[in-house]
């Protein structure tokens, strides 16, 4: 028993790095725990994103994919709208060559601008005011002779323009400008001294005659580019009209021909106002006869009024007078009158009053 107790040893004192390790594992376990629950609720926030973002993703393709096939839509019906364009450009590209085609030749350029002239007056005046191709007494034969009524001498157009030199004009290049400007001056200048030495006779046609441009585009230029051509051609008697400037003079033509036929009905005018006087005057004549037979007729009532107030009033008196009855015991069918004494006065009063005519 003493050997027993003497073998057995005492216990020995727990050891507190061992409670630290464990109360270290423990912590440790909780923080996994707590990462794990950190990760899986950050997978669920990762997934959440992603889904949104699929679906945003989705959503913007989606519009782009509309807004692309709108685009396309209309990228489309723009092409249709260029090819259309393109054809009538190509129309236009024909139009203008065959333009050119005629304006390159001179005797069909003059019956164009001639055609444009015509197409002008003839819209504007009456067919017995103008006439083409008229022969004048020198045998020339204007474009086109308009009349006015009661105007000594015709007015004279001329269509053809020289449109060779404003052709090399509009071509030519800086260093040939000059020359040809000065080729276009010397040709307008030929031009105009034709007229004025073919067309301006003395008693026959008026001046200025009209030199007719077919283009306004010519004719801006003559007045940028050649002002003192224009005002020469002025000072020798001849204008030069544009197809505007040519509608305006027609219309001041209308004019003087309105002018020329209120002239003409001038007399008549005045022989109708006349007359018109001569009936007013008669009119204000029976107007006071009419008027002097109404006073005549107001006084003849007036004096039958007078008339009748005095028979009645002769009638009045009549009646009042007072028949008396046969007396008494006279045994005699003989009537007496016995007036009264009102009667007596009225019959007095009227005796005083003298008979009307």
């Amino acid at each position: 028993m003493i050997v027993a107790l003497a073998l057995r040893k005492p216990a020995a004192a727990p050891d507190p790095r061992l409670d630290q390790m464990i109360a270290a594992q423990g912590g440790i376990t909780q923080r996994f725990q707590q990462t794990i629950e950190a990760q899986a609720q950050l997978q669920r926030t990762v997934s959440e994103r992603i889904d949104a973002l699929n679906r945003r993703l989705n959503e913007t393709l989606s519009e782009s994919a509309t807004r692309t096939a709108a685009t396309i839509t209309s990228i489309g019906e723009r092409l249709n709208v260029i090819d259309e364009a393109q054809k009538n450009i190509a129309g236009l590209s024909t139009q203008v060559l065959s333009l050119q085609e005629i304006l390159s030749d001179k005797q069909t350029r003059g019956a164009f601008g001639q055609e444009r002239m015509e197409a002008i007056v003839a819209d504007q005046l009456a067919p017995d005011h103008y006439e083409f191709q008229a022969t004048l007494s020198n045998g020339s034969r204007p474009d086109c002779v308009i009349r006015i009524p009661n105007f000594k001498g015709a007015i004279v157009v001329d269509s053809k323009f020289p449109l060779e030199a404003y052709e090399e004009l509009r071509r030519a290049a800086d260093s040939e400008r000059k020359a040809a400007l000065g080729r276009l001056k010397a040709d307008v200048q030929k031009h105009v001294k034709d007229i004025a030495e073919k067309y301006l006779i003395p008693g026959e046609t008026q001046s200025p005659a009209l030199m007719f441009v077919p283009s306004e585009s010519v004719y801006a230029e003559l007045h940028i580019s050649c002002s003192d051509v224009v005002q020469k051609a002025r000072r020798m008697q001849v204008v030069i009209v544009s197809p505007h400037v040519f509608m305006l003079a027609i219309n001041t033509i209308q004019t003087l021909m309105r002018d020329a036929k209120m002239r003409e009905q001038a007399h008549k005018i005045q022989l109708a106002v006349v007359e018109l006087l001569q009936d007013v005057k008669r009119l204000g004549d029976r107007i006071g006869n009419l008027r002097s037979h109404f006073d005549r007729t107001n006084k003849d009532i007036a004096e039958i009024e007078t008339s009748m107030k005095r028979i009645e009033s002769r009638a009045t008196r009549i009646e009042q007078v007072e028949l008396a009855l046969p007396e008494e015991g006279n045994g005699s069918e003989q009537l007496a009158t016995k007036p009264n004494q009102s009667g007596l006065l009225a019959l007095k009063a009227a005796e005083s009053v003298p008979s009307s005519k």
